[in-house]
Protein backbone atom coordinates (compact mmCIF):
# COMPACT_ATOMS: atom_id res chain seq x y z
CA UNK A 1 0.00 0.00 0.00
CA UNK A 2 1.62 3.33 -1.33
CA UNK A 3 1.47 6.57 0.41
CA UNK A 4 -0.69 7.81 -2.27
CA UNK A 5 -3.40 4.94 -1.36
CA UNK A 6 -3.06 5.72 2.35
CA UNK A 7 -3.97 9.39 1.64
CA UNK A 8 -6.71 8.46 -0.96
CA UNK A 9 -8.33 7.05 2.07
CA UNK A 10 -7.64 9.61 4.69
CA UNK A 11 -9.43 11.93 2.85
CA UNK A 12 -11.71 9.82 1.88
CA UNK A 13 -12.82 9.14 5.39
CA UNK A 14 -12.39 12.85 6.55
CA UNK A 15 -14.59 13.94 3.48
CA UNK A 16 -17.33 11.71 4.41
CA UNK A 17 -16.87 11.74 8.36
CA UNK A 18 -16.86 15.40 8.20
CA UNK A 19 -19.89 15.57 6.14
CA UNK A 20 -21.95 13.13 7.99
CA UNK A 21 -21.38 15.54 11.20
CA UNK A 22 -22.25 18.55 8.86
CA UNK A 23 -25.75 16.39 8.86
CA UNK A 24 -25.69 15.18 12.39
CA UNK A 25 -24.67 18.27 13.87
CA UNK A 26 -27.47 20.48 15.93
CA UNK A 27 -24.88 23.46 16.62
CA UNK A 28 -24.97 25.36 12.46
CA UNK A 29 -21.40 26.73 13.62
CA UNK A 30 -20.15 23.47 14.29
CA UNK A 31 -22.00 22.62 10.92
CA UNK A 32 -20.27 24.74 9.26
CA UNK A 33 -16.78 24.07 10.53
CA UNK A 34 -17.29 20.78 9.61
CA UNK A 35 -17.96 21.75 5.98
CA UNK A 36 -14.74 23.80 6.15
CA UNK A 37 -13.53 20.43 6.57
CA UNK A 38 -14.87 18.53 3.89
CA UNK A 39 -14.00 21.39 1.39
CA UNK A 40 -10.03 20.64 2.60
CA UNK A 41 -10.54 17.19 2.15
CA UNK A 42 -12.13 17.71 -1.34
CA UNK A 43 -9.33 19.46 -2.33
CA UNK A 44 -6.64 17.09 -1.33
CA UNK A 45 -7.99 14.80 -3.23
CA UNK A 46 -7.77 17.73 -6.05
CA UNK A 47 -4.02 17.21 -5.37
CA UNK A 48 -3.69 13.19 -5.55
CA UNK A 49 -5.20 14.03 -9.42
CA UNK A 50 -3.04 16.32 -9.89
CA UNK A 51 -5.38 19.36 -10.59
CA UNK A 52 -3.35 21.50 -8.11
CA UNK A 53 -5.26 24.75 -9.17
CA UNK A 54 -8.77 23.40 -8.68
CA UNK A 55 -7.16 22.38 -5.27
CA UNK A 56 -6.39 26.31 -4.65
CA UNK A 57 -9.60 27.93 -6.09
CA UNK A 58 -11.88 24.96 -3.94
CA UNK A 59 -9.94 25.99 -0.53
CA UNK A 60 -10.13 30.15 -1.69
CA UNK A 61 -13.55 30.81 -2.82
CA UNK A 62 -15.30 27.70 -1.00
CA UNK A 63 -13.52 27.10 2.42
CA UNK A 64 -11.82 30.69 2.68
CA UNK A 65 -14.82 33.39 0.87
CA UNK A 66 -18.48 31.62 1.10
CA UNK A 67 -18.10 29.17 4.32
CA UNK A 68 -16.83 32.81 6.33
CA UNK A 69 -19.77 34.92 4.78
CA UNK A 70 -22.08 31.31 5.76
CA UNK A 71 -20.41 31.44 9.58
CA UNK A 72 -21.06 35.44 9.47
CA UNK A 73 -24.56 35.28 8.66
CA UNK A 74 -24.98 32.22 11.09
CA UNK A 75 -23.48 34.00 14.13
CA UNK A 76 -25.77 37.21 13.32
CA UNK A 77 -29.05 35.44 12.86
CA UNK A 78 -28.59 34.22 16.83
CA UNK A 79 -30.16 31.46 16.47
CA UNK A 80 -31.35 29.44 19.50
CA UNK A 81 -34.04 27.18 20.79
CA UNK A 82 -36.35 29.06 21.00
CA UNK A 83 -37.15 31.15 18.07
CA UNK A 84 -36.88 27.43 16.25
CA UNK A 85 -40.15 26.65 14.43
CA UNK A 86 -42.11 23.55 15.60
CA UNK A 87 -41.64 20.52 13.89
CA UNK A 88 -44.60 18.96 11.66
CA UNK A 89 -44.76 15.53 11.98
CA UNK A 90 -46.23 15.11 8.31
CA UNK A 91 -42.86 16.97 6.64
CA UNK A 92 -40.77 14.64 8.49
CA UNK A 93 -42.45 11.75 7.39
CA UNK A 94 -41.93 13.11 3.79
CA UNK A 95 -38.85 14.21 4.27
CA UNK A 96 -37.55 10.83 5.35
CA UNK A 97 -39.69 9.01 2.39
CA UNK A 98 -38.07 11.56 -0.23
CA UNK A 99 -34.67 10.73 1.70
CA UNK A 100 -34.95 6.94 0.98
CA UNK A 101 -35.95 7.32 -2.82
CA UNK A 102 -33.29 9.30 -3.31
CA UNK A 103 -30.80 6.92 -1.78
CA UNK A 104 -32.64 4.14 -3.66
CA UNK A 105 -32.00 5.51 -6.81
CA UNK A 106 -28.41 6.37 -6.04
CA UNK A 107 -27.34 2.83 -4.92
CA UNK A 108 -29.32 2.17 -7.93
CA UNK A 109 -27.02 3.56 -10.30
CA UNK A 110 -23.79 3.01 -8.68
CA UNK A 111 -24.97 -0.56 -8.96
CA UNK A 112 -25.24 -0.45 -12.72
CA UNK A 113 -22.48 1.62 -13.52
CA UNK A 114 -18.88 0.07 -14.68
CA UNK A 115 -16.64 1.68 -12.70
CA UNK A 116 -14.12 -1.39 -12.07
CA UNK A 117 -12.31 -1.32 -15.62
CA UNK A 118 -11.33 2.23 -15.25
CA UNK A 119 -8.08 3.24 -14.05
CA UNK A 120 -7.41 6.98 -13.27
CA UNK A 121 -3.27 7.40 -13.28
CA UNK A 122 -3.04 9.71 -9.70
CA UNK A 123 -0.59 11.98 -9.79
CA UNK A 124 0.77 11.66 -13.53
CA UNK A 125 0.07 14.07 -16.59
CA UNK A 126 -0.02 17.38 -16.92
CA UNK A 127 -3.74 18.14 -17.57
CA UNK A 128 -4.78 20.20 -14.02
CA UNK A 129 -1.27 22.01 -13.85
CA UNK A 130 -1.57 25.86 -13.91
CA UNK A 131 1.28 26.24 -16.14
CA UNK A 132 -1.44 24.16 -18.81
CA UNK A 133 -3.79 26.32 -17.87
CA UNK A 134 -2.50 29.52 -17.89
CA UNK A 135 -0.87 28.54 -22.21
CA UNK A 136 -4.24 27.75 -23.00
CA UNK A 137 -6.08 30.58 -21.59
CA UNK A 138 -3.33 33.36 -22.42
CA UNK A 139 -2.86 32.03 -26.20
CA UNK A 140 -6.36 30.08 -27.03
CA UNK A 141 -8.77 31.90 -25.19
CA UNK A 142 -7.19 35.51 -24.53
CA UNK A 143 -9.84 37.56 -25.80
CA UNK A 144 -12.63 36.02 -24.21
CA UNK A 145 -10.65 36.28 -21.13
CA UNK A 146 -10.24 40.25 -21.89
CA UNK A 147 -13.73 40.49 -22.94
CA UNK A 148 -14.63 39.12 -18.68
CA UNK A 149 -12.19 41.17 -17.19
CA UNK A 150 -14.34 44.19 -19.12
CA UNK A 151 -17.04 43.10 -17.34
CA UNK A 152 -15.99 42.70 -14.30
CA UNK A 153 -14.12 45.90 -14.07
CA UNK A 154 -17.60 47.70 -15.10
CA UNK A 155 -19.18 45.72 -12.57
CA UNK A 156 -17.15 47.12 -10.30
CA UNK A 157 -17.54 50.47 -11.04
CA UNK A 158 -21.21 50.02 -11.17
CA UNK A 159 -21.09 48.96 -7.85
CA UNK A 160 -19.49 52.06 -6.58
CA UNK A 161 -21.91 54.72 -8.67
CA UNK A 162 -24.85 52.73 -7.13
CA UNK A 163 -23.20 52.70 -3.88
CA UNK A 164 -22.11 56.32 -3.35
CA UNK A 165 -24.57 58.20 -1.84
CA UNK A 166 -25.85 61.52 -3.33
CA UNK A 167 -25.17 65.20 -1.25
Amino acid sequence: MGITQILFWFLSLLAVGSAAMVVVSKNPVHSILFLIVTFFAISGHYILLNAQFIAIVNIIVYAGAIMVLFLFVVMLMNLNAESEPQKNRLMLFIGTIAGASLMLVLVAALKQSDTTTHLIQMGGGNVGLIEQLGKALFTDYVFPFEISSVLFLSAMIGAVVISKKED
